[in-house]
């Protein structure tokens, strides 16, 4: 990792009508940045920052050729954008799902035929003296209900326990499947193998998305997801529940990337931001609606059945939805980039400007088309500016997952209705998107990032401080410790909102969706990790929540080796300059083109 934020690339040589021959296309010229500290005075000077941030906006649409043909943001982008952010909430259900799926149940070794109609808490006394996972080794066949009642149980020896008596309403695949006891660990393997296909299928889908195109590789995944979730709902093994889990996180995160890259790439300016944290709102919903969902439902099957069919109305969107723009301008393929354009602009009423097709001509060179349309894995390594991207976005993902999935996991461990608490995580993830929009407005996409991470993992240490509580010796201060998390958990739902935005504003529209997908690698392995991070409280109950917070911590100063890119125009290809963190390029690529910028050539 290197030092902050360097760029060691000089600018490219700005061409005439703001131009520059990028890739496959002629794309919009990156303003010039601030060389003179101007940011800083924008963020101290409120007035300054509003009369910037609007020329910054309208700098960015001439240089822009999809937002200059179109507008950064109107009735078309806004249907488009809220239609991607539905796809969100299936993809949630099947996330949170099996929180219900395997629900906490008491539970105990099942009494013989002749001995069910005796109180459960009684034959449990009698029976299990260590526990539902043993039972006293005697012939059953010979106890009557009477000598259990008498509670004189014989001296025996314990035998594992073989089938168990189940607490509550309905099914699960705790109790389908007798995942207790010595088979307890199978349900974290559950939740460990879906989370591990979508760091794989995170990469994967990116790689798919960048060859063939957004709304393809999305509606694809959208569809594989319905039927894969119906499977699901029929499972006859638990093998194969582990099987199409697995499957099911791998392309669940295709369309939850697929769909965010897209929402970013049909607006501009400013509006990247509100549209990127936007699309996170369903989020909330869906958190809240399934909780009413299960609750309704109480056998697993039916509830897997009730959130994987409403995926297939989705599909219906195909006939709705365009390609990115951006994605096909990069290519090079400049009809279809005209013709969405062309029904954007009707649907927004506003006539495409004079000239629009020759500022979207491609390049003559086969090369450079080449080039974009056989960008890889390797493209995130390739420069010393886009591998010091990249190793810090990885660090920072799975700092943000550990920290809030481990946040939500301490949560629902604090006692209370499990379907209540559902509707209340849901509830604090709206001021927290809310927020980040906020934020990311005034503050750009570093300082909030850094700033919200560093407080969830400061709240997280602060739990720490707050001694537990010894029965008659002082006061309770649960209440202080959920409010640190709490809070911990309202900073890092602020990070998670603003995270894939700066993360795909870092990489080059060729590239988007695989470095947005491999940075999601490392979120996976954070996933995998948080079932098991609570068992570090073997070692001290301290344990847990100081790695939170020393991830939060450190990942949140991660941020501060990464540029800025509010407000400033997206990259199309590998070869486009990005700006530095500071807001400067080269002062000696500003120099050699000063004159340029001095005659209005920008």
């Amino acid at each position: 990792m290197t030092g902050p934020y360097q760029n060691d690339e000089p600018m490219s040589p700005l061409l005439p009508e703001a131009a520059m021959v990028q890739g496959s296309a002629i794309v919009a010229a990156p303003a010039p940045m601030d060389v003179g500290g101007e940011e800083t005075s924008r963020m101290l000077d409120p007035k300054k920052s509003t009369l910037s941030s609007d020329q910054s906006s309208q700098n960015d649409e001439e240089e822009d050729p999809i937002s200059s043909a179109i507008g950064q943001y109107g009735r078309w982008q806004l249907l488009i954008t809220f239609l991607l952010s539905l796809f969100n909430i299936p993809c949630t259900w099947h996330i949170f799902v099996p929180t219900f799926h395997a629900a906490a149940r008491d539970y105990w070794c099942a009494a013989p035929e002749h001995l069910i109609g005796l109180d459960s808490q009684v034959w449990r006394e009698y029976s299990q003296p260590e526990g539902p996972c043993t039972i006293l080794d005697i012939p059953w066949s010979s106890v009557t209900p009477e000598m259990v009642l008498q509670g004189k149980a014989p001296n025996a020896s314990l035998t594992e326990c073989t089938h168990w008596s189940w607490d509550g309403e309905g099914d699960t695949v705790v109790s389908e499947w007798s995942l207790v006891c010595e088979r307890k660990q199978l349900n974290n393997i559950a939740e460990m193998v879906f989370l591990g296909g979508v760091a794989l299928g995170g990469l994967v889908s990116g790689v798919i998305s960048d060859k063939y195109g957004r709304k393809r590789t999305l509606m694809a995944s959208v569809f594989l997801q319905t039927i894969i979730g119906v499977m699901i709902s029929f499972s006859p093994w638990f093998c194969m529940y582990l099987i199409l889990r697995t499957l099911l996180g791998f392309i669940s995160v295709g369309v939850v990337f697929s769909g965010f890259v897209l929402s970013l790439e049909v607006v501009g300016g400013v509006w990247r931001t509100v549209a990127g944290v936007s699309y996170l709102f369903p989020v909330s919903f869906s958190y809240v609606s399934i909780a009413g969902i299960a609750w309704l439902l109480r056998k697993w099957r039916h509830l897997q059945l009730a959130v994987s069919l409403p995926g297939g109305m989705l599909l219906l969107l195909w006939f709705v939805l365009p390609e990115s723009p951006r994605w096909l301008l990069a290519l090079g393929r400049k009809t279809e980039v005209l013709a969405i354009l062309q029904r954007a602009a009707a649907f927004n009423g506003k006539p495409l400007p004079p000239g629009t097709d020759k500022r979207l001509m491609p390049v003559s060179s086969s090369e450079n088309q080449d080039k974009a349309a056989s960008a890889g894995l390797l493209d995130l390594f390739r420069t010393r500016k886009m591998r010091n991207n990249s190793f810090c976005l990885f660090i920072i993902w799975f700092s943000v997952y550990i920290v809030y999935y481990g946040l939500v996991l301490n949560v629902g461990n604090i006692g209370g209705d499990l379907y209540i608490n559902s509707v209340l995580s849901g509830i604090v993830e709206i001021p927290a998107i809310a927020v980040s929009i906020l934020f990311l407005v005034r503050m750009g996409r570093r300082w909030p990032l850094c700033l919200t991470l560093i407080l969830s993992g400061v709240a997280c240490l602060g739990t720490l401080a707050i001694p537990p509580r010894v029965e008659g010796a002082g006061p309770d201060l649960q209440w202080l410790t959920t409010a640190f998390a709490m809070l911990g958990k309202f900073s890092v739902s602020s990070s998670n909102a603003v995270m894939p935005v700066f993360t795909a504003e870092l990489y080059p529209t060729v590239i988007r969706n695989l470095g947005v997908g491999a940075s999601n690698v490392s979120a996976g392995i954070a996933l995998m990790l948080v079932p098991y991070l609570w068992n570090l409280s073997a070692m001290h109950n301290c344990v847990p929540m100081a790695v939170l917070g020393a991830c939060g911590i450190f990942g949140g100063l991660c941020v501060l080796y990464l540029p800025e890119t509010g407000n400033r125009p997206l990259a199309g290809t590998l070869n486009e300059p990005q700006s530095t963190a500071n807001g400067k390029n080269h002062v000696s690529s500003v120099t050699e083109n000063h004159h340029h910028l001095d005659s209005g050539i920008v």
